[in-house]
């Protein structure tokens, strides 16, 4: 009769259950885990220490705050500013206007669910979104930065102007 295997400590047996785990792990997080590793990376030319970078929309008399993210797309839109853009409403939950031009998107995510407030990119019309109320997935949405205050401002009708500017540490 054979022994029966030990189930003892093996450094390959441990390595394999890590690796087992991440996997799974992985698979749990999804979307969402490949949006947070993207959103960290930093490969490109903007100095990362500015990133997150605060940044005013100016609407008339009133100003909203944002925040940027620190990944290759919301670095490039950090490069065409300031902006003096006019927002127009799509479809009751977001506002948009073209840019001056595609943003990259190096290393983007395949897409993305905004949440309400959320800043993003839509890279096959190039232009900016920002989503007033959340979305289900969208193929080719990329994260840009998230609205900090004041949301109300920028939920109007448009069309409206918008002046987008760097918020000066």
């Amino acid at each position: 009769m054979k022994n029966a295997p030990s189930l003892s400590w093996h450094p390959s047996r441990h390595r394999t259950s890590m690796l087992l785990a991440s996997a799974c792990l992985a698979l749990a997080v999804g979307i969402p885990g490949a949006l947070v590793a993207w959103a960290a990376s930093d490969t490109s030319s903007v100095p990362s220490k500015e990133f997150p970078m605060k940044i005013r929309l100016v609407v008339g008399e009133q100003v909203a705050t944002a925040t940027l993210y620190d990944n290759p797309t919301a670095k490039d839109f950090a490069s065409l500013l300031p902006l003096s853009l006019t927002l127009t409403d799509y479809d009751t939950i977001e506002r948009v206007s073209d840019l001056p031009r595609k943003l990259s998107t190096q290393g983007a995510p395949e897409g993305m669910a905004p949440a309400a407030g959320e800043l993003t990119h839509y890279a096959p019309w190039g232009n900016l979104a920002i989503f007033i109320k959340p979305r289900a997935y969208s193929r080719s949405l990329l994260p840009l930065g998230k609205v900090d205050e004041g949301l109300s401002i920028l939920s109007r009708p448009g069309p409206y102007k918008v002046r987008i500017e760097r918020v000066e540490p």
